[in-house]
């Protein structure tokens, strides 16, 4: 963590003295570091402060060499709540200062907790407060404590000034040097080029804007200079085996520095430096930190995949073998944390564009570490979320026998933690979102849009069956009950008439009816692919959706599938998506996040509950019917075989088979013959009996009778036989005659008729007649 800025600030350390609760320690820490700078007294001066809460010992023993190095003021933090408690407590505030002892200027103790005589006694080096939350002159107290310091290091600078021991500055040395002096170089260029370097990186300096040379200090070098005295200690560093870690922290330094002036790949090239430096035997902490700061620095300079390798090292280091208890949470940390540097985000609604960016095989391998990192951490949800959004977003790069993998061990991942829709929060904050199954399968809506076969027009809303459709009451007149609305013209809202019309439904779905929309679903896996409760998404109307299972072929063309369910209310019901379970993970899947489809004309309307009848009569069906529906009107076919002046009845049963009342019955008949005059009223019924029975009630059953007089006038034209039977009117038996004609030409099949015989009349006449009945 080192930078050029840090060889003008004196080292602060803080730290607890016995069991102090690190929120406590780390909320009185916070506001010591606030005091980051302070203007001496009576002078222009700003002196710089940079504390640490954790400071290795042997760090200290570089302060010989470089000044900043130097422990030179210490803050203790410790809980003592009775007079007892205090000797201890003291005692080990002095222990502490002994390891910081050779460089120490002054030190203090805040004491929290103790109250009494003890703490009402004035000290220069304690202070005591009631709580951790009553401690308002903290930061006063730090300040004093600051000017305390300079006051030490001013009289040793004057101290400096005025020696006349000798006329050479005395070496600088670093730890190594005091044990074998043996081969190194005694001349004073190496340690005189340092102390050239340090006081010399001033701001205006390190400033990348090099019109702020004018006016500058002698003392002060170039941007250029700077980086040219980098260079050549980093030179004189690395003849020195045990000289690696300040050689590593003159690399990080001149990175910062560069990274300022915005000279990346002059970064780059320290950087590459530092990497291969050898360091002595590391601790897997400083292995950690090393990785982790190249990350950074890299992240710095601009160079986004190069930082996210160096820190997915670093979260490996985590959790290298040689680690007793290996810390899986920081791995996953910062597994997380390397996925900008991937071009991976962890939402699915990123990759819906259908542009892949990245490496997906290096994509793949992260995601794959972050399902075993938050296995590890003992977090099932975690790993299913992280393995769902891998098998949906790099469907399209994995192989086949990876394919299987992957869903295998997501269903025994499944079988213990289903996947759901809820998003799952972090404990640092970080809210991942779910990820619907929308390529398991891969969903079509209605007909393709030709010749773009990519693209479907939208969802497929299907009509009720005839039998089902509400059909608009109409007077004994035959007109719509409903009133025309008045025509007005208005220029502004004529462009949005297009896209309205297209998305109108020109029919209605009704409260309580089963209602279809129809799909088409692919399966890309290369096995089998089982989906379960399959059913749709809504909004508006209450909606009670009936799912379905699926069992797809492996790689299956389109298949068409009728999803179903009952509209529970009247009104605007809007068709969202369709959701799923596959591989133990539930999907809600809205078509506005399918690619290649076009939502419009999702919507219907829901007209509340309407009565059902069900007619049957007493008499066989037809065979064929008389004339074609006209598709508005439900229609059944009966026979029956008169003889003119014959009547029989037609007894007709109506039941209510819904679950509205039925309150109105109209009972109408109609010619559906072109040679109306050929016919009289034959058919005649009474209501008044059956119209008793009304309201219906669900379940009840309604009789009426129509009774069916035939009565035929034979009389009318020549060709009066040969018409009947092409109306399905046939006529058969003995001729009939009437006075007003004599002769009637035979029938092909008929044997010619003898004139003497005219005069009588058959017996046997009759007529065969198909009548149509009219649900309603």
């Amino acid at each position: 963590m080192q930078c050029a800025e840090d060889h003008q600030t004196l080292l602060v350390v803080v730290q607890p003295v016995g069991i102090v609760p690190e929120e406590s320690f780390f909320k009185i820490y916070k506001r010591i570091s606030t005091v980051s700078q302070i203007n001496v007294c009576d002078s222009q001066r700003v002196l710089y402060i940079r504390y640490r809460h954790h400071y290795p010992p042997e760090n200290n023993e570089w302060g010989d060499f470089q000044t900043h190095r130097k422990v030179v003021g210490l803050i203790t933090i410790t809980d003592c709540s009775s007079g007892k408690d205090w000797p201890q407590t003291f005692e080990k505030f002095h222990l502490q200062k002994e390891i910081y002892g050779s460089t120490l200027y002054d030190s203090r103790l805040f004491v929290f907790g103790l109250q009494g005589e003890i703490a009402e006694q004035p000290r220069t080096d304690v202070a005591f407060y009631p709580s951790y939350d009553e401690c308002e002159n903290v930061e006063k107290r730090i300040e004093d404590f600051i000017h305390s310091l300079f006051i030490v290091l001013e009289s040793k600078r004057l101290d400096r000034a005025t020696d006349k021991s000798g006329d050479k500055i005395p070496l600088l040395c670093v730890p190594f040097e005091k044990k074998d002096f043996v081969g190194l170089d005694t001349d004073s260029s190496f340690q005189e080029l340092i102390i050239a370097m340090t006081w010399a990186l001033t701001s205006n300096g390190i400033n990348a804007d090099t019109s702020t040379e004018i006016g500058r200090a002698k003392n002060c070098l170039s941007p250029e200079d700077i980086i040219d005295k980098y260079k050549e200690t980093i030179s004189y560093y690395s003849k020195y085996k045990n000289a690696g870690v300040i050689e590593l922290e003159a690399c990080v330094k001149a990175v910062r520095v560069l990274a300022i002036q915005k000279r990346s790949m002059e970064a780059s090239e320290f950087l590459q430096n530092a990497v291969y430096i050898n360091l002595r035997q590391l601790s897997e902490e400083e292995k950690i930190q090393r990785y982790s700061i190249l990350s950074e620095l890299y992240e710095r300079i601009g160079f986004h995949r190069k930082s996210a390798f160096f820190k997915r090292v670093a979260a490996m280091q985590c959790v290298a073998p040689s680690i007793t208890e290996p810390g899986w949470r920081a791995c996953y940390k910062l597994l997380l944390e390397t996925l900008p540097g991937y071009s991976l985000s962890l939402d699915p609604k990123d990759f819906s564009k259908g542009t892949h960016r990245g490496w997906a095989a290096v994509q793949m391998r992260l995601l794959h570490e972050l399902v075993y990192a938050s296995r590890r951490m003992g977090n099932p949800a975690l790993s299913v979320r992280h393995l769902s959004f891998l098998l949906q977003t790099m469907l399209d790069f994995l192989s086949d026998q990876e394919k299987k993998d992957v869903t295998q061990s997501l269903e025994n991942y499944t079988s213990k933690c289903p996947g759901t829709m809820e998003f799952i929060t972090l404990p640092d904050g970080l809210k991942l979102p779910p990820v619907p199954f929308t390529k398991l399968p891969i969903v079509r809506f209605g007909e393709p849009i030709k010749p773009v076969k990519m693209f479907f027009r939208s969802v497929k809303l299907l009509n009720l069956p005839i039998s089902l459709r509400p059909q608009k009451m109409k007077s004994l007149l035959g007109q719509s009950m409903s009133t025309k609305s008045p025509f007005i013209y208005s220029p502004i809202i004529a462009h949005n008439r297009g896209e309205e019309k297209s998305k109108k439904i020109d029919f209605q779905w009704v409260q309580g009816d089963v209602c279809e929309v129809q799909l088409m679903v692919y399966n890309p896996m290369p096995f089998e692919l089982r989906v379960e409760n399959m059913g749709l998404l809504t909004s508006g109307v209450e909606f009670e959706s009936l799912p379905a299972a699926l069992s797809l072929p492996a790689e299956s063309g389109l298949y068409p599938v009728t999803l179903v369910g009952i509209p529970q209310s009247a009104g605007q019901i809007t068709i969202n998506g369709y959701h799923t379970s596959v591989f133990g993970v539930f999907s809600d899947c809205l078509l506005e996040k399918l690619p290649g489809i076009r939502t419009n004309g999702c919507t219907v309307e829901v007209i509340p509950a309407l009565p059902r009848l069900q007619i049957s009569t007493s008499l066989p069906r037809s065979a064929h019917t008389l004339q074609p529906s006209s598709g508005d009107e439900i229609t059944t076919s009966v026979s029956v075989q008169l003889y003119n002046g014959e009547t029989q009845q037609l007894i007709i049963k109506l039941e209510n088979i819904g679950t509205e009342p039925l309150e109105k019955l109209e009972v109408t008949s109609k010619m559906v013959n072109t040679k109306g005059k050929l016919f009289g009223d034959f058919l005649s019924w009474n209501l008044e009996d059956t119209l008793s029975q009304f309201p219906l009630k669900p379940g009840n059953t309604a009789v009426f009778t129509v009774y069916i007089k035939v009565k035929l006038d034979f009389s009318c034209q020549e060709n009066l036989l040969q018409d009947l039977n092409d109306d399905g009117i046939s006529v058969t038996g003995l001729p009939v005659s009437s006075p007003f004609r004599q002769v009637i030409k035979p029938r092909v099949e008929n044997k010619p008729i003898n004139p003497p015989e005219a005069n009588k009349v058959g017996d046997f006449s009759h007529v065969k007649v198909s009548e149509r009945n009219h649900h309603s």
